[in-house]
């Protein structure tokens, strides 16, 4: 195989961001869309130029028509796995929007139905792919500042996206911070253990659901994760990517999410205030051709083609979910949860 033949399942806003990666590349081509809209995979189809790409209502009617390799799954989170399940039937490989599944018990049968596939499955986690979580990775795996012993990190946006996330009974939980848990799974290199929590919804807030959540995570290796958040958080923004302090047995480096940083490290010996030394991280803009969704995307197309496996494939993501639904848990019985995988 030397290119992919790919449908597109949901042809809603974030699928632009997926057809943008895909529109210049020469080893991937869309032969079909699918949406229960069929205007808006029309839509797609004329803004993206795939006036020769197949466009039906049903997603095993346009597999049966097109004989893909591979599906990209861009709807909500509750059709994954009945996207995932139907293209895995049909022999495709697939790559999926975040949150891997609405629930655990999904994501493990649809994980367990890749497996019997014999066919890669991988979530999209676009924060990997930019150049300042690369920075921050290769800066902690260096060991400067010893080793890894608490996370923080703050999320505080405000968007007023509208649409189905406004109606989610955990719209920051389950539909943002699989992106921040993966950040933190992703930095550290530590698996979770356990998850505590609180979740609620502010006066204020434009969400039906709890747009606000705290949680603390055990981690492996001794570590411990924090986490603070708000959806409804007018005023002082942090960056999507969130503001990070790592702190080690030794020093200790802040990231703000975009391209600052700071880090110290003791340089004398013990005594009641240890005098710190600052420690250049260093960062390149174009540590990465492909950035974000492209990346992932990127990265996915060029594991498929080479039978090799992507860093975001299910058996690996499913950590970052249980995360979340351990902190879902959590929050909801006022305890203590085993973050749950396999």
């Amino acid at each position: 195989m030397d290119k992919l033949r790919v449908v597109v399942a949901g042809c809603g806003s974030i699928s632009g961001l997926w057809f943008n990666a895909m529109k210049d590349r020469t080893d991937a081509e869309v032969v079909g869309l699918m949406d229960i809209s069929r205007e808006a995979a029309g839509k797609r189809a004329t803004d993206f130029n795939l006036s020769q790409a197949v466009i039906e209502t049903d997603l095993a009617t346009v597999l049966e028509k097109t004989k893909p390799d591979a599906v990209f799954d861009c709807t909500i989170p509750e059709a994954h796995k009945s996207v995932t399940l139907t293209a895995l039937r049909h022999g495709c490989h697939v790559l999926g929007e975040k949150p891997m599944s609405d629930t655990m018990a999904n994501a493990r049968e649809m994980l367990h139905a890749a497996k019997a596939a014999g066919r890669t499955y991988a979530v999209m986690q676009n924060r990997r792919y930019l150049p300042g979580i690369i920075a921050a990775k290769q800066f902690l795996d260096s060991g400067r500042i010893g080793r890894i012993t608490t996370v923080h990190c703050d999320f505080f946006l405000a968007p007023h996206f509208g649409g189905f996330r406004d109606k989610m009974q955990h719209p920051l939980l389950l539909d943002m911070s699989i992106h921040t848990f993966d950040q933190a799974r992703y930095l550290t290199g530590r698996s979770p253990l356990t998850a505590m929590a609180h979740a609620w919804n502010p006066p204020g807030s434009w969400y039906a659901g709890d747009a606000s959540a705290v949680a603390i995570f055990e981690m492996n290796h001794d570590t411990v994760y924090c986490y603070r958040g708000s959806w409804c958080s007018e005023g002082m923004n942090t960056t999507w990517e969130c503001a990070w302090r790592f702190i080690g047995d030794k020093g200790t480096m802040t990231w703000d999410g975009g391209e600052t940083f700071h880090a110290q490290i003791v340089t004398e010996e013990p005594g009641f205030s240890r005098k710190t030394t600052d420690l250049a991280v260093p960062f390149d803009r174009e540590a990465v051709k492909h950035q974000g969704h492209a990346g992932c995307i990127d990265e996915f197309i060029r594991c498929v083609l080479e039978e090799r496996t992507p860093q975001t494939v299910c058996t690996d993501n499913i950590q970052s979910l249980s995360m979340v639904h351990g902190a879902i848990a959590a929050a909801a019985q006022g305890r203590r949860v085993a973050c749950e995988t396999v």
